[in-house]
């Protein structure tokens, strides 16, 4: 059995249970690939599970990352899709394949949905095998660091402005957290079709960066009460659209700054998963609140045209060695990250 190098965990805590070691690789089974790994991007899904998530039970030593690209070193029996040396780019949601919701192509709702890096090996290490049917075609306009920066944040978008949100031309969306990965492309998708964007960020520096985004309004929440300066912004009217991957309080003030019969779409708790909520603001003006979590795979088919188009492009905020994961997830834990970080395997 071959032998790599990874930053693995072996126990839940900070940034300091990380740590680089020799391990073992299997050979991919059937219809399985196995890919030599040049860029991991983080996400906050690297943070939850390495501090620890209630329902999850790994296998050490574990591996995070989810948003993965590299070269096909070897085919599984049965794989498809792929040969030795094609650049690729992995879908991150692992699904049954065979269930209703997978067969209709709503394969984030299959019950045993689970994300690369959460509930499977991720890409922190020289190699990681996975289905076939995660392997999509690298754009080739994108470096290995640009591409790694967009699939699980753009399926995250791509489901919450067009599924969810149901963002139309000539509204007005309200997009927390610019300095997010997924923030950073639901505005670019909701400016492409013509909807016009308040932002928040927490920094004159993040707001700049906002703007170049093409955000038409940018609220710094540090200094600036959100839910007050949206209703100036609107005449009072509230946004059509909320999309909020805070949660806490920023969940809850988020209802507050929705028009009457809009939307709120969450897709995360960033801050915490406990908040306390007026119903009536949500039953009494029909505000619409709405879950989402990832998308499916043909969205990501969906959005990679326009990335290879360039009307989206990635963010990167800086590109770090694997091998300093331990302060890549400092960084990305103090805020200190607009877009992405993305770590690479040397």
């Amino acid at each position: 059995m071959r032998k790599m190098q990874a930053m693995v965990l072996r126990a839940h805590g900070g940034p300091e249970v990380l740590e680089r070691e020799t391990i073992e690789v299997a050979p991919p089974g059937p219809r399985e690939v196995l890919i030599r790994v040049q860029a991991v991007a983080m996400n906050h899904m690297d943070l939850w599970v390495r501090r620890g998530l209630p329902h999850l039970k790994l296998p050490y030593p574990f591996r995070l990352g989810c948003d993965v690209v590299g070269v096909v070193e070897e085919l599984g029996p049965g794989a498809r899709g792929a040969q030795v040396g094609d650049r690729v780019l992995l879908q991150p949601g692992v699904s049954c394949g065979v269930c209703s919701a997978c067969l209709a192509g709503r394969d984030n709702l299959c019950r045993s949905y689970g994300i690369l890096g959460e509930s499977t090996q991720g890409g922190y290490g020289e190699l990681l095998a996975v289905p076939d049917s995660n392997l999509l075609p690298c754009p080739a306009n994108l470096s290995n660091e640009e591409a790694a920066a967009l699939p699980l944040c753009l399926l995250t978008a791509w489901q919450m402005v067009f599924k969810k949100a149901r963002v139309a031309p000539g509204q007005t969306v309200l997009v927390q957290a610019a300095g997010s990965g997924v923030s950073s492309l639901a505005i670019q998708l909701c400016k492409m079709i013509g909807a016009h964007v308040i932002t928040t960020a927490g920094s004159e520096e993040k707001a700049a960066r906002a703007r170049q985004l093409g955000a038409d309004e940018v609220i710094n929440y540090s200094t600036q009460d959100f839910v007050a300066e949206v209703r100036k912004l609107t005449g009072k009217q509230g946004v059509d659209a909320v999309l909020e991957h805070v949660g806490g309080e920023v969940f809850a003030r988020s209802i507050l700054a929705a028009r009457w019969g809009g939307r709120v779409v969450t897709v995360g708790a960033t801050t915490g998963p406990s908040t306390t909520l007026d119903l009536r603001q949500i039953f009494f003006r029909q505000v619409e609140v709405l879950g989402s979590t990832m998308g499916s795979k043909g969205d990501l088919h969906e959005a990679l045209p326009l990335v290879a188009s360039g009307k989206i492009r990635p963010v990167v905020d800086r590109v770090m060695p694997l091998w300093e994961a331990r302060e890549a997830h400092h960084l990305l834990e103090h805020r200190k990250v607009f877009g992405k970080l993305v770590l690479t395997v040397p």
